[in-house]
């Protein structure tokens, strides 16, 4: 993968519709809004393939909530030796399920980067 490549990824995210639609005003133009609970795991199983397999998306955010209901999925794609794309789980408006979101953010970046990130 060249730096131009790399330089040329895009965002894509799996969520509510207010995620959803807040990151599309911020220019965000991959996203699949996920909605009622019925199908809501197929739903995001199917976004998940979508986007992880699609060449130009180098980042997938993705509600904590919809990782649990697609966790199998989820720890798949993790387990796998790709390095792109990269799941990252974000707290709803409801908050986190991390108790240190630090520690997390802080381990996700040392597994896909190699070091730490501080803020």
């Amino acid at each position: 993968m060249t730096t131009t490549s790399i330089r040329n990824m895009q965002v894509a995210v799996i969520g509510d519709l207010e995620l959803v639609s807040t990151l599309r005003l911020a220019g965000v133009r991959k996203t699949r809004a996920v909605q009622g609970e019925h199908h809501a795991a197929e739903e995001i199983r199917e976004a998940l393939k979508e986007y992880m397999s699609d060449p130009e998306v180098g980042v997938v955010m993705l509600l904590e909530e919809f990782a649990e209901l697609a966790g199998d999925t989820v720890s798949q794609y993790r387990q796998s030796k790709n390095v792109l794309p990269v799941i990252v789980e974000v707290p709803s408006k409801g908050g986190t399920r991390h108790p240190d979101v630090v520690g997390y953010y802080r381990q996700l970046s040392r597994e896909f980067l190699g070091f730490d990130i501080v803020l």
